[in-house]
């Protein structure tokens, strides 16, 4: 058994629903146990900045108000960047921030780049941390799926069914656009899902005749409306990142591929007139639905239980039906997780008649 008796537990990264299931079910476990656990304001922000921002977490924290039923953290996040020349300095205002409350353990619920930023301030801190997953894009690698995905998949194909229903009416090609940088997990599972026409995801080219000649088949069987969903992170067909804005720390930041492709296909094309809406941060809200509660309530308990085994730098995860843990390391290595082109999702895609793009 461990001798823990204080923890820390913080969100970083974008937001999406099921961190607060997580953080309640952290909460209850640690409890349980006689530990202290002290809520972090705003992701790593909370211990380096001047005064530290937190609070003690409690189980009447989460006993009055529904939190398993909302999005966003109760904590809040963070999801800026740092710059390189600023890491070591952010991280020694962490450790510092570390030792002033006395935490034994930090529980991030991250995605790949915030396991890779806190296992480097965890480690020059010297104390030990348990990762949760959790992203809308499910782009963190090894483990099969982290909190919030199937959420966001809900948000999306819900938005999928109601676009069907207006660009029927309408008589056009609707273009959704989806989160998604470097990953196309999320438009692909609401394509799919959605019985969307066309899919562009970030990992598989495409072309501009790809896409006029699916909608010149849906024409050919009667039907006046088309579907089109985009990833965010997909390039031009020249293989050219489409949008030139940045985030404060110099990432280049995407959006705009849906408007861009609106404008080229009604350029050369006039079988449908096409329009475009971007989802944007309503992909990460929604009611977390069962399958990120009961992730979230596995992943919180799973880690508790690793710090009580003395375990740390290493992160919670599913695979393959079974609760496990990931090193740090080894999750950092991987990199982040893109579609598996020759996976089963894409080939249905195909059997069911999408345009996927050129495989």
């Amino acid at each position: 058994m461990s001798e823990i008796k204080k923890i820390g537990i913080l969100t970083s990264g974008g937001d999406c629903s099921g961190l607060n299931v997580a953080i309640s079910g952290v909460v209850k476990a640690a409890t349980l146990k006689g530990w202290t656990v002290y809520g972090i304001h705003n992701g790593t922000e909370g211990l380096t900045e001047t005064p530290l921002s937190y609070e003690v977490l409690t189980l009447q924290n989460f006993s009055d108000t529904p939190w398993a039923k909302t999005a966003g953290s109760y904590l809040g996040s963070l999801n800026k960047g740092i710059k390189a020349d600023q890491l070591d300095a952010v991280a020694d205002r962490f450790g510092q921030g570390v030792r002033q409350l006395g935490l034994d353990a930090v529980i991030v619920l991250g995605g790949d780049g915030s396991m890779n930023v806190l296992k480097y301030y965890c480690t020059r801190a010297g104390i030990k941390m348990i990762g949760i997953p959790k992203t809308i894009d499910n782009d963190t690698p090894l483990t099969d799926f982290s909190i919030g995905f199937e959420t966001a998949c809900q948000v999306c194909m819900d938005a999928v069914d109601s676009i069907n229903w207006t660009a029927r009416s309408h008589h056009r090609a609707m273009i959704i656009e989806m989160m998604g940088r470097d990953a196309g997990h999320l438009a692909l599972h609401a394509a799919l899902a959605g019985g969307a026409d066309v899919c562009l995801i970030p990992e598989i080219p495409y072309t501009l005749d790809g896409i006029i000649a699916k909608l010149e088949a849906v024409k050919a069987t009667g039907r006046t409306h088309a579907v089109i969903v985009v990833s965010e992170g997909i390039k031009t067909e020249k293989g050219e990142v489409l949008s030139a804005a940045k985030n404060l720390v110099g990432e280049k930041v995407h959006g705009g591929i849906g408007d861009y492709l609106t404008a080229l296909l009604n350029e050369n094309y006039k079988g449908f007139q096409i329009r475009c809406t971007r989802l944007g941060h309503i992909q990460r809200s929604g009611h977390p639905v069962f399958a990120d509660r009961m992730m979230a309530s596995v992943f919180a308990a799973k880690a508790v239980e690793l710090l009580d085994e003395g375990k740390t730098n290493v992160m919670v995860g599913l695979k393959q039906g079974e609760i496990t843990a990931f090193s740090l390391e080894d999750v950092v290595a991987a990199g982040t997780k893109g579609v598996d082109v020759k996976n089963d999702y894409i080939k249905a895609a195909k059997l069911l008649g999408m345009y996927i793009g050129e495989l």
